[in-house]
């Protein structure tokens, strides 16, 4: 008997009800009876629609079995707080489509779409190529299409470290916490997560002992003369170096307003709390010291960073040893 139905279209429970029934794809429920324009629509709009990927592999899948991996559970706290926003944001827009399809040009699509805000944007890029190498782990795809994707750049200024004469301008205007959480990340090098957890028992001969948020990082900081002078006149109301109300650690917003108070005083807005890292590096770069000595006070994982970092100050000692031999 010749078939009176469309391929892939088959009736169920007693003839029914209409189904959309194809190997690889999810079955349907066809709402419409076969004949009627509506029908029509509807088995154009399975048919040509995009194939469901196959159990178990789409985004949604991936994220899954992506969270429960090793290479996620060996993330830095901060680390996986962050992944888990762009995580989220992948598996509410990508959740159901098949993660094996998506190309480079599809991940540039990505990238573009949320160019307003560029962090986000390239932040998403860098997840997508962890999320792929995941995939290919487990067999789902030969290769990382997010691979080679160039990240936006701004077309701000880049990010200054702070000039020495804004430096003394902050010292003479500010004091008490203020003027501690300034010294503490110039004087370590360290990024201001890091100076927040900074605790009394983790200083030792002359130094102060510190994981690293980000990359966890163990490190041993000798603490420079004028942060170690500032450490001995500063009570120790809690435990934590830098502390709030009744000696309970200082959040980040706390932080950044008490120096941002002192920042609009002086005029140096421009300079952020991530600034005295990068001035930190710059200091010894200035100082003649090598990307590897910089990087066992900072604790940078890459010397690129590092040449980011103290690229200016090291040219600018450079050129001045050489105009000096002209004299």
């Amino acid at each position: 008997m010749k078939r009176d139905l469309p391929a892939y279209v088959q009736r169920r429970k007693g003839g029914r009800y209409l189904y959309f029934v194809r190997r690889g794809w999810q079955t349907v429920r066809i709402h419409n009876e076969p004949g009627t324009p509506e029908f029509a629509a509807e088995y154009a709009r399975i048919l040509n629609g995009p194939p469901p990927p196959p159990p178990g592999r789409s985004f949604k899948a991936l994220i899954g079995s992506y969270r429960r991996s090793h290479r996620f559970a060996k993330l830095a706290p901060r680390t996986r707080q962050d992944y888990d926003k762009v995580l989220t944001f992948i598996e509410d827009r990508l959740g159901s489509l098949p993660a094996h399809r998506m190309q480079r040009k599809d991940v540039v699509r990505l990238r573009d779409a949320n160019a307003a805000s560029m962090r986000f944007s390239n932040y998403c890029v860098q997840v997508l190529k962890v999320l792929f190498e995941h995939a290919r782990d487990e067999g789902w795809r030969e290769d990382n299409p997010a691979h080679g994707v160039p990240l936006l750049k701004s077309r701000g200024e880049p990010r200054q470290p702070w000039p020495q004469e804004m430096i003394d301008a902050y010292r003479d205007a500010a004091d008490g916490r203020a003027l501690l959480i300034f010294e503490l990340c110039l004087g370590t090098g360290q990024r201001i997560g890091d100076v927040l957890r900074m605790r009394w028992d983790q200083i030792e001969d002359g130094g102060i002992h510190v994981r690293q948020g980000k990359t966890r990082k163990p490190l041993w900081v000798p603490l420079t003369a004028r942060l170690a002078a500032l450490l001995t006149d500063t009570p120790r109301e809690g435990l934590t170096i830098v502390t709030g109300q009744a000696g309970r650690p200082l959040s980040y917003r706390q932080a950044a307003h008490a120096v941002m108070q002192v920042r609009k005083q002086i005029g140096a807005e421009a300079y952020d709390l991530h600034g005295l890292r990068h001035a930190a590096a710059a200091e010894l770069a200035a100082l003649d010291c090598s990307d590897e000595l910089i990087q066992a006070v900072t604790g940078h994982t890459s010397r690129a960073m590092v040449a980011h970092y103290a690229g200016a100050a090291r040219q600018k000692a450079r050129a001045k040893e050489a105009q000096g031999k002209r004299k």
